[in-house]
């Protein structure tokens, strides 16, 4: 199997999981969703530091946190992974799948805001209308709930704001969640034992749940695994295109699976939305394929 096919098959994998997401955290109910995010934390920096040590990887990703820079960095991830994590799950408990999904559609659009911004970057022509008709997509949803869409917003500019803080890190993505776990772990440790000392954690009282609680730290690094496996062997357009899958499945989910209300001017909203993607999907390779023919 050669490179490129192999980064597909990871792609997709990692994509589809992440997509998946819903169905998977309402299982873990009555767990709360503050519960449910120290617990993710706990058993995802366990299942990353087994993989670091056979790897033997652990002393470098340890020797990290001694660069003062970076280990504040490192503090800011870390929190912005937790806010990103808990919105989510409530999210997704609470009956807003579909609100959720439109924070990952919109989520490329605030990188470029992002990038703007704080990088003072130059959009493209392309780039510029489809901020433009995403923004009135976003309008159409706020006077359709009622109120800005603050879930989707929460999760597309925490999760933003995490991947322009990474990209400056340049760390790997198992290394980087194992440290923003582990400074994370006090807090989330401290609250399971306090839940575990008043009788109100979930923890052990029914195996099956106790086995999904665990299972909830493999569940959320192994996407990352192979989303990184991915990204070394795909071209960037290709990423940019697959990372659609996984608000598309969590919409899909929302909506014929989890029947949350759709109304007209829902619909509206999130067709501007997906048309602004197009457009944005035509400048990633277009402009994909310029730099291969400045290349060759």
């Amino acid at each position: 199997m050669n490179k490129n096919k192999l980064g597909l098959i990871f792609g997709v994998s990692a994509y589809g999981l992440w997509g998946l997401f819903p169905l998977y955290w309402p299982l873990l109910e009555p767990s709360n969703p503050f519960e449910i995010v120290s617990h993710r934390a706990v058993w995802t920096l366990v299942f990353c530091v087994v993989i670091l040590a056979l790897t033997k990887s652990l002393k470098a990703t340890l020797t990290t946190l001694k660069r003062p820079k970076i280990a504040l960095k490192l503090f800011a991830t870390s929190a912005l992974i937790s806010v990103n994590w808990l919105v989510y799950i409530w999210a997704t408990n609470n009956g807003h799948v579909v609100e959720a999904s439109l924070g990952y559609y919109i989520n490329p659009l605030i990188i470029i805001a992002f990038g703007v911004l704080l990088l003072k970057e130059k959009m493209r022509t392309l780039q510029w209308v489809a901020v433009g008709i995403a923004s009135i997509g976003v309008l159409i949803l706020t006077i359709d709930y009622g109120r800005l869409p603050w879930i989707a917003l929460t999760l597309a500019i925490s999760w933003g704001s995490y991947g322009l803080i990474k990209k400056q890190l340049g760390l790997g993505a198992l290394e980087g969640l194992a440290i923003e776990t582990g400074i994370s772990f006090i807090p989330y440790a401290g609250y399971l034992i306090y839940l575990g000392n008043q009788g109100t954690g979930q923890f052990g009282h029914h195996i099956g749940l106790t086995i999904l609680l665990i299972s909830a730290g493999a569940i959320t690094a192994i996407p990352l695994l192979l989303f990184n496996g991915s990204t070394t062997r795909l071209p960037l357009s290709t990423i940019g295109l697959l990372q659609y899958i996984t608000p598309t499945l969590q919409f899909s989910i929302g909506v014929w699976v989890r029947h949350e209300a759709m109304p007209p001017a829902r619909w509206i909203g999130f067709l501007t939305i997906w048309i602004a993607l197009i457009t944005l999907g035509s400048d990633l390779v277009r402009s994909s394929r310029t730099v291969n023919n400045r290349v060759a």
